[in-house]
């Protein structure tokens, strides 16, 4: 089930996305928030409005984003610089702030003032859906609502320089995610490719993870209580590269869709 946030003319609401891409599709308005009760028992308005017709907003806005450095071993290598490969033992866990959070209608703001070099990085992202607290991996199904698309956007030049990553992830508009939230696809082999102007930039299938979506959820979990609606980024493939003025990058996801946005100037 495809569970999008949405904009209407009252206000925001919660939809199910009905219809196949490439055909006419619509969005069924949900009743109330579709985090804390079971997808499959959903209710509807009645109402429904042709997709190509709203305005899709970010799937969530989550109390806290935590995202996962070095998870794919080949990103790893090509960011060496970077990451310290002897810690490679462990996940590697930052966070980005709630307000880097966008949707796919909206831009990228490229703040040219403060760096020299934004990066795409195309991954996964895993939504929680329930209050939860060290969650062994056998029980992380049982807290996911489901899977979006994601673009850890970096200002390469300030991770670099800074020796810690908060403001290189952190600017307004750094965390694309949508185009909504897929409640019935299974994570361990989905094929997740990059595009900037249309060129595949990265490749590659999420069961390359170092660290699968249940190891994951079990590791965040032990560290910090996490709340409904909040998003685990599980890393990028390898084939990170430069973003510029008036690219449009795009991140699809096998079984879930495509979030693409546009890079712009900030002022």
């Amino acid at each position: 089930m495809r569970i999008a946030r949405f904009a209407k003319g009252d206000g925001v609401a919660y939809g199910v996305v009905e219809g196949e891409s490439g055909q006419p599709q619509v969005i069924a308005e949900l009743a109330g928030h579709p985090f804390g009760i079971d997808p499959a028992g959903v209710r509807v308005t009645g109402q429904r409005y042709p997709l190509s017709e709203v305005r899709l907003l970010a799937p969530v806005l989550p109390s806290k984003v935590i995202a996962v450095g070095k998870n794919y071993a080949e990103h790893a290598r090509e960011m060496g610089d970077l990451f310290d490969q002897t810690q490679a033992d462990e996940p590697v866990l930052f966070l980005k702030p709630s307000t880097s959070v966008t949707g796919p209608s909206d831009a990228i703001a490229y703040p040219v003032k403060l760096t020299e070099r934004v990066d795409y990085e195309g991954e996964l992202a895993v939504i929680i859906g329930r209050l939860c607290r060290e969650v062994p991996k056998h029980r992380a199904e049982d807290v996911i609502f489901g899977y979006t698309c994601a673009n850890d956007v970096t200002a390469r030049d300030l991770q670099a320089r800074d020796g810690q990553w908060t403001r290189a992830k952190g600017f307004d508009t750094f965390c694309p995610l949508g185009p909504w939230m897929e409640t019935g696809t299974k994570p361990d082999n989905l094929g997740i490719t990059t595009t900037v102007n249309g060129d595949v930039k990265q490749h590659a299938r999420t069961s390359e993870l170092l660290w699968d979506v249940p190891s994951l959820i079990e590791y965040v979990s032990s560290v910090m209580t996490l709340l409904p609606g909040d998003v685990i980024l599980t890393g990028t493939p390898e084939g990170v590269g430069p973003l510029t003025d008036g690219d449009e990058v795009s991140v699809t996801i096998e079984s879930i869709g495509t979030l693409t946005s546009k890079v712009v100037q900030r002022d």
